[in-house]
């Protein structure tokens, strides 16, 4: 699934040929993805200007001309695509036209940002922008990890109490906004924290961070910041909006190195794999304590 790097990878392709453009047409080419489009979908689109791109966690976010939003989550195998004017280039004409390429934005000028998704795990929302942060699909996210609101203090006080293990508290997405499987797993390798840990031993006793807490912080923000440069992680079904596979998987430490050895300096162990809550969690049984 899609995760925050991928998410703001799309984002950033994405801005140059949407914001401040108009969709000339919108067209939907099925009632549903994972859930039914919004009442009257491609006709509330059609003929509305892209004021900016943003984004919350794992949700990509289109501001309107009307002042509504247009929410998507690219779900498992959700992905956008741009493609030039119809006959700019031979072929072009046939791009885009695929079985699972379900919505069209036409933008002025002929370019078009087609919405494909094999699994139809994805959704799309509109919602008054003054209503967008008590929706829900964002009421109540946690902070965002490459923000200001995150530091050893906020996650110290969400982690506090909590008897779950450290690798679901980290997914819970009150705790932090847009982490996933992926990029925890990193972060727990980096910050020397096995992902069986109790979350409140993390987080410690007293109401200053722990050292844990103190090593963990830096190594998630360090994380999502080296993979949204990288372009996020290419796994199956992901890519960037203009086409190109980001390439941090190639720097993964631990996830999906099963059976492989440890990259620390010095440690001779393998990377271990265990499932918790149904996900796969990787790291090294003698670094991470």
């Amino acid at each position: 699934m899609p995760e925050l790097p991928e998410v703001e990878t799309v984002r950033r392709g994405l801005a140059p040929v949407m914001e401040g453009c108009l969709i000339e047409r919108l067209e939907a080419r099925r009632p549903d993805l994972r859930f039914p489009l919004p009442d009257k979908f491609s006709k509330r689109l059609t003929g509305r200007r892209v004021i900016r791109l943003g984004r919350r966690a794992k949700y990509l976010l289109i501001y309107l001309d009307d002042e509504s939003v247009l929410i998507s989550h690219l779900g498992m195998s959700g992905r956008f695509t741009i493609y030039p004017p119809p006959g700019a280039e031979p072929g072009d004409e046939e791009e885009g036209n695929g079985r699972h390429d379900h919505i069209v934005f036409h933008m002025e000028g002929g370019t078009r940002v087609v919405y494909t998704d094999h699994r139809r795990f994805g959704y799309m929302d509109l919602v008054p922008e003054t209503e967008l942060a008590t929706c829900r699909h964002l009421g109540g996210l946690g902070p965002e990890p490459i923000s200001n609101e995150f530091s050893s203090e906020s996650l110290g006080a969400a982690l506090r109490g909590k008897k779950s293990p450290i690798k679901s508290a980290l997914l819970d997405q009150r705790v932090v906004a847009g982490l996933g499987n992926i990029y925890v797993c990193e972060a727990l390798y980096r910050s020397g924290i096995s992902p069986r840990r109790l979350a409140n031993s993390v987080a410690g006793k007293g109401p200053r961070p722990s050292v844990r807490i103190e090593r963990l912080v830096p190594a998630i923000r360090d994380v999502i910041s080296e993979a949204i440069e990288a372009g996020g992680s290419t796994l199956r079904d992901y890519a960037q909006a203009d086409g190109e596979l980001g390439y941090f998987q190639h720097s993964f430490q631990v996830y999906g190195r099963e059976g492989e050895a440890c990259l620390t300096k010095g440690c001779t162990a393998r990377v271990a794999r265990i499932v918790q809550s149904g996900r796969s969690s990787f790291f090294c049984p003698t670094c991470q304590r």
